[in-house]
């Protein structure tokens, strides 16, 4: 934050004024004592007496230049802007050259007050002043650009009614880092709690509250997950059935943490059974000998992204977003900041990728804003790097320092967490409407449970979205083994093949085209899979040809690759592939086109490598329908491509 850089300045600028035998500007024994012994208490944190001793000193020298800054720097460290600001101004008034960099730090102050107009005028006052160029001249131009940004958000205000969740979540403590399932039917979030011999007297747990209907249940801790030491930062897979969050390794009195690679870790667990499963350090190729933190995992159950905090070459600390993508052999890649214009020589944190995929919120003093931390939305570009950030707005953000942003799978309400007037006490989680502008792709779901075709027995199985123009697998997971339930993020606007596959049986083919508007209502979806044996049968939906000819379109290509694969990782099987059409058009043709259509599936999987002696072609034209021929949607499902084994 802005007000960390403003203590470091100072604390360099104090370090000089205090080496023996420097000439303080006071010549008062007595005042240079008691400034000496608030140095002393300052040393050891005692802030109280540091200000008792400075006060001292000033009472017998009110000229003393190096007591009120000295003073200026606790009153910034104890949140005290409006006492800083007055002490810094003193010193100024006394000397403007004694501190060449008062000005910037006085910027700074009035920055966070949301005294634009002042702050202003201090930044361009240091920047006349001809400083060597360094961090505070970068940071000088930035704030007084900021004030710029803010005066005139300030006069643009957009929409922004927060409500505040309610006593089923929020409490009499702190809430904040909610993280959210597609379907909007769980949230989990953080709560810190007291607890005597934790660090700071604070804990940390996970909590989680449902919302069947329309109101969220009171929120009940993850007992699984939570443990005596802290646990932070969470965020679920869009199904709710991974979770990452952040892990440290020390823990106050109680002592060693989590095993890890630095002070904070990112720690994985999946949900099997409706049970948590026991926390594992993501690896190296994540963790590092600083700290990682606030996870957001994307919906494509392919790449983590996460806030680094770490020291450069030359001391100075800062944050940075970074992500790491699993790799086909199940391990992370060395991670790496996120490419384009997000991260800047300053601190991102809080980051959130939206189950689109292609939008990314973030935290940031970095970029031109209100004053400590903004919230900002960048949009994955075609090369694959971020765009240039959009400050979310005036009132969203503010002069104080905002995080912990939440957007639903919709992109019409977000969650943040805020202490604003009216709470529940601390730090409580609040919803309100995304502005337009700053609003993702919309993102619908497909929610279902995977079943034995003959038994009915619920089963855990993989299952792919692809998205059928590029080819491109949008999400990997697994449905619940239990339950055999799950949950599927489909973002609007596109045409989406879906592939459920379980070892021993035949591999289930759907089809979506989510409607722009997005209702928010789900594809509801009952998969039946059926054992690999002979006469059993499965429906290819996602195998395209131009209407009255053979020719496979390229949207084909994903479910022939996935029919080849199923007969690579079968070598005993043999099958029959069945052309079905409707009744549109003289039988005769339908009968010529649906063996045809057969026949261009079988060319294309012997292509491919599959021995033509376990394939067969045949065409049964409109014999077989499944569905009236007197509706588009009828005449639909009856133009299909099947799957027959006839050995194994």
């Amino acid at each position: 934050m802005r007000s960390i850089l403003l203590l470091a300045g100072l604390l360099v600028s104090l370090t000089v004024w205090a080496q023996p035998g420097r000439k303080y500007t006071s010549s008062d024994k007595k005042a240079v004592k008691a400034y000496q012994e608030a140095l002393a208490a300052y040393d050891f944190q005692d802030y109280d007496l540091a200000l008792l001793h400075l006060q001292a000193a000033q009472e017998r020298d009110p000229a003393f230049i190096e007591t009120w800054i000295l003073a200026g720097q606790i009153h910034n460290m104890l949140g005290r802007n409006a006492q800083a600001i007055g002490s810094l101004e003193k010193a100024q008034r006394l000397d403007p050259s004694f501190f060449p960099t008062n000005n910037y730090y006085l910027g700074e102050l009035y920055l966070l007050e949301a005294d634009y107009l002042t702050a202003a005028q201090r930044f361009t006052d240091y920047l006349k002043s001809g400083p060597q160029p360094g961090i505070t001249v970068d940071r000088a131009s930035l704030g007084l650009e900021s004030c710029g940004f803010a005066l005139e958000a300030m006069a643009n205000p957009v929409s922004f009614e927060p409500i505040n969740l309610g006593p089923a979540v929020n409490s009499e403590h702190s809430e904040y880092y909610p993280s959210i399932t597609v379907d909007e039917g769980q949230l989990l979030f953080t709560r810190e709690i007291p607890k005597k011999g934790a660090p700071d007297g604070r804990d940390e747990d996970f909590y989680l509250s449902t919302r069947p209907v329309d109101a969220w249940e009171a929120a009940a801790p993850v007992a699984e997950v939570n443990t005596p030491l802290r646990e932070g930062a969470p965020t679920l897979a869009p199904d709710g059935q991974l979770m990452f969050f952040t892990a440290c390794a020390v823990y106050g009195d109680y002592g060693p943490g989590r095993d890890g690679f630095g002070s904070c870790d990112l720690f994985v667990c999946t949900r099997s059974g409706g049970q948590w499963t026991q926390p594992q350090n993501v690896g190296s190729a994540v963790n590092s000998r600083s700290w990682e933190s606030q996870p957001s995992f994307s919906a494509d159950g392919r790449t983590l992204y996460f806030v680094r905090g770490y020291r450069t070459p030359n001391g100075i600390g800062k944050q940075d977003i970074f992500y790491s993508e699993l790799q086909d052999n199940g391990s992370w890649s060395q991670a790496k900041p996120v490419p384009g214009k997000v991260n800047t020589p300053f601190e991102e944190e809080s980051v959130l990728i939206h189950p689109d995929g292609e939008t990314l919120y973030f935290s940031s003093n970095g970029h031109p804003g209100m004053g400590g931390l903004d919230i900002y939305v960048s949009r994955k570009q075609e090369d694959g790097t971020w765009a240039a950030p959009e400050n979310l707005g005036y009132p969203i953000n503010t002069a104080g320092s905002e995080n912990s942003l939440l957007v639903s799978a919709s992109g019409k309400v977000a969650f943040f967490a805020s202490d604003r007037e009216g709470g529940m006490g601390g730090l409580d989680l609040y919803q309100f409407e995304m502005p337009e502008k700053a609003r993702p792709t919309p993102v619908t779901y497909t929610r279902g449970t995977v079943l034995d075709a003959g038994s009915f027995k619920k089963l855990g199985a993989r299952f792919e979205l692809i998205d059928l123009t590029t080819g491109e697998t949008v999400v990997e997971s697994y449905s619940d083994d239990r339950t055999g339930a799950f949950l599927v993020p489909l973002p609007v606007g596109r045409d989406y093949g879906l592939n459920v596959s379980k070892a021993g049986y035949l591999f289930y083919s759907g089809h979506f085209t989510p409607e722009a508007t997005a209702s928010g209502e789900p594809y509801e979806l009952e998969v039946l899979l059926s054992k690999i044996r002979p006469d059993s049968k499965a429906t290819l939906n996602n195998i395209f040809f131009a209407s009255g000819k053979y020719d496979l379109l390229p949207a084909s290509t994903t479910e022939l690759e996935k029919l080849a694969e199923f007969m690579r990782m079968n070598p005993d099987v043999s099958v029959s592939i069945d052309g079905h059409t409707d009744n549109v058009g003289s039988t005769a043709d339908n009968q010529v086109l649906s063996e045809n259509r057969a026949k261009a599936v079988v060319e294309y999987l012997v292509n491919s490598g599959i021995e033509a002696g376990r394939l067969q072609a045949r065409g049964l034209g409109e014999t077989q329908p499944v569905d009236s021929n007197d509706t588009e949607r009828g005449r639909a499902r009856n133009r299909r491509t099947e799957f027959v084994i006839t050995g194994v």
